[in-house]
């Protein structure tokens, strides 16, 4: 891949990733802290903002986890990915456009929920697109590039929406109208950005067009379940991605919320998240370089072992230079374990039924996500302690590595 130029329509897809990932930076940095400014005014405790916070993050992936498998199914219909993608993208670009207008707490995590079903929905049909762009011996590397430039493209409207949020009384703004420009900026890039995919992606793999689609496509669903479980390779795969990326992405949804209900400084959780954006660019390239040495299992094993690591070291997290170690050591492997996770399961899958399969993949993902951050927030109200909830991430880590070997190795049998 790094010795051959990538093609124009690869190129493309990775431009997705650049767009989205502007909106999953805000989810995971100033969102969350205006949440609290909405929150605090509205005297809700700290800790009943990080669970509040957490169960939004959950409902929204439950929805899609609910209605992703057959979305999925039905986008593997000739000619029917790309209109459900760029329908669930524009959901997801106004929602993020119109989380400025609510005052309420409440209203505002409603529309925060339909953006995040969105930009979730989004992923599987973007996610399945990947068979349709590039071949199987590029996937990894098509896959990394298109984390890594999603990294270091969305620091573009985020550091401007960070001068804004963080300056605005000296700009001569209230902190309302910072964050209104932050989230039209962030909407604005995500769909312009997205436009040149938009225009060019043709679906490549598909099954004609049934009589009856969407009856069709629960048929199919159900067969592919069948199907999936005497495929004990992708079961187990599925299974332990269920577990692994879950504390993956409760890591992501829950970092400055987190940091924020221990006391910490707002200004530094921003700059320290800022900085892993900066160190997942060139180290989701260089496990890009390394998948073409070494075996993709053998790499995703190790992301999974750091991040054990890494829950382990937020369970004492409790000062500001603490989180910006944490913060370093997530950039590292939040974009290889991710780019690889993708680019595994979609050589192992039927190119055909690619959306069906990402549909279920989404389902094991970021559909399974609301476990990770539910938990997170019921143990945090349990206990009163915010470190208490961050203790259950790890035990994600443990179970999904053993499941993940026990898959690879059915795979290479």
């Amino acid at each position: 891949m790094e010795n051959q130029k990538m093609t124009k329509l690869e190129k493309y897809w990775i431009l997705y990733d650049v767009g989205n990932s502007a909106f999953i930076l805000l989810v995971s940095t100033i969102i969350p802290i205006y949440f609290n400014y909405l929150a605090g005014n509205a005297g809700i405790s700290e800790v009943d903002y990080l669970a509040y916070w957490g169960y939004a993050a959950s409902v929204s992936t439950i929805i899609v986890a609910l209605i992703g498998p057959v979305l999925g199914s039905l986008a593997d219909t000739k000619d029917f990915k790309m209109p459900l993608f760029t329908l669930s993208m524009m959901i997801g670009v106004i929602g993020c456009g119109c989380l400025s207008l609510p005052d309420s707490w409440l209203v505002f995590l409603a529309v925060f929920v339909i953006a995040k079903v969105g930009y979730n929905a989004s992923l599987i049909f973007y996610d399945s697109m990947l068979v349709d762009v590039t071949s199987p011996d590029r996937m990894d590397a098509v896959s990394s590039h298109g984390y890594a430039w999603g990294y270091i493209g969305s620091c573009v409207p985020f550091v401007i929406s960070l001068v804004l949020v963080l300056m605005y009384d000296k700009i001569g703004i209230t902190m309302h109208t910072a964050m209104a420009f932050a989230f039209f900026l962030n909407a604005a890039w995500w769909f312009f950005v997205t436009l040149p995919l938009l225009r060019t992606y043709r679906q490549e793999n598909y099954i004609e067009l049934p009589a009856h689609p969407v009856r069709n496509s629960f048929k199919r669903l159900a067969n592919t379940l069948k199907d999936i479980r005497g495929e004990k390779h992708i079961f187990l795969y599925l299974l332990a991605f269920f577990f692994f990326i879950d504390g993956v992405y409760t890591i992501i949804e829950m970092a400055t919320a987190y940091g924020s209900a221990l006391g910490l400084d707002s200004s530094g959780l921003l700059l320290a998240l800022l900085v892993t954006q900066l160190v997942a660019f060139p180290c989701a390239l260089i496990f890009s370089r390394l998948s073409k040495k070494y075996a993709t299992d053998l790499l995703i094993r190790i992301c999974i072992i750091a991040y054990t690591g890494i829950a382990l070291f937020a369970i004492q997290l409790d000062k500001q230079w603490e989180f910006w170690l944490l913060a370093v050591l997530v950039g590292m492997f939040q974009g290889a374990i991710q780019a690889l996770s993708r680019s595994y399961f979609a050589k192992i899958i039927p190119a055909e039924k690619s959306g069906e399969y990402f549909g279920i993949y989404d389902i094991c993902g970021k559909g399974a996500s609301f476990m990770g951050t539910t938990l997170v927030g019921v143990v945090a109200q349990i206990t009163h302690i915010a470190n208490a909830g961050v203790a259950v991430i790890s035990v994600m880590f443990i179970i999904g590595f053993f499941l993940f070997t026990k898959a690879a190795k059915l795979n290479r049998s």
